[in-house]
């Protein structure tokens, strides 16, 4: 009797596995000859070599199922290990979805501007995403860097936005660097957590794979085969812009997200936000998408705040 031992490297062995290693009972119903023994993150199968070799395949099927959809049931452990080998699905709202999120959550854009958003990016390499607060720029922006990843269009996601100090002085932060500069990261952070399985998160985050940072990191960077995110670019300074716009290199995406009306610089600072919009809006290659309150996804009072704010603007 021959062994097989496999292991699970980016997968956590509790949700692949299931609640008391139903999801391996399961799978043992398929392979009646096999002996098929789970412990930590490791499964050991003994059996002949025709049938060990079958189990393999399928067991890396199923792994990859879990890794796009984040999850593993009855049926799904079903649909892979009776299929011929290709998992296919040509339902509409399938195609329309971005990312299958933690939890099986299906993430896909969900206003006419947030799918501007994902139809500009498909054919531009460089987009900007302008509007107001809980429209969706950074979310969306994020799952399609997710699906690029995930789909092999680019090796790497780098994700930045400028730490403005909005009140604070980050010397005076307590911690490292890090710990100075993870608050302004969060929401990014939170977008990911949504998309990407804690344990393959901190190992993309650890090997390179997804790289969070700020405006300053970028400088002096060529950055290939990679989709970038610029985050809150309306805090940035025309020679940060500038800097960033010129570190794209071969096979990269480039988003920028923004909110002009949300400008955190010191009086007499123009925006490198604003000044890129005037200068590349008639550049082809670039795309200028705008969202509004109509896109508002958070609670349904964010769109009345920025009414209200949007009303007495236009009174002064």
């Amino acid at each position: 009797m021959n062994e097989l031992v496999l292991e699970l490297t980016e997968i956590s062995p509790r949700d692949f596995f299931g609640q008391q290693n139903e999801n391996i009972d399961l799978i043992k119903k398929y392979f009646p000859k096999l002996k098929i023994v789970a412990r930590g993150s490791k499964i050991k199968v003994y059996g002949d070599d025709g049938l060990l070799e079958e189990f393999e395949k399928r067991f890396h099927m199923l792994t990859a199922h879990f890794s796009k959809y984040n999850k593993l049931d009855e049926n799904s452990i079903e649909r892979v290990l009776t299929s011929n080998g290709n998992e296919q699905r040509s339902s509409k709202s399938s195609s329309e979805v971005l990312v299958h999120g933690v939890s099986g959550r299906l993430i896909k854009a969900q206003t006419a501007n947030q799918r501007l958003l994902v139809d500009a990016s498909k054919k531009n390499d460089m987009v900007f995403a302008i509007g107001p607060a809980g429209t969706g720029k950074t979310y969306t922006g994020v799952a399609l860097a997710v699906k690029a990843l995930k789909e092999k269009q680019v090796r790497r996601i780098i994700l930045t936005r400028p730490a403005v100090e909005a009140g604070e002085n980050l010397g005076f932060l307590p911690g490292d660097l890090k710990e100075k500069l993870d608050p302004y990261m969060q929401p990014l952070y939170d977008a990911l957590r949504d998309m990407i399985a804690p344990e393959k998160l901190d190992k993309y985050i650890e090997d390179g794979t997804i790289q969070i940072a700020p405006m300053a990191f970028m400088r002096g960077r060529t950055l290939d085969n990679a989709f970038v995110i610029l985050d809150e670019a309306q805090n940035t300074t025309h020679a940060q812009m500038k800097m960033f716009l010129t570190r794209m290199g071969k096979n990269a995406k480039f988003l920028i997200t923004g909110d002009p009306g949300q400008i955190d610089l010191p009086r007499r600072v123009i925006s490198g936000l604003k000044e890129a919009l005037l200068i590349l809006k008639n550049t082809e290659g670039i795309s200028i998408i705008y969202l509004d309150d109509k896109d508002v996804i958070r609670h349904k009072l964010v769109k009345k705040v920025i009414d209200a704010y949007k009303n007495i603007e236009h009174q002064n």
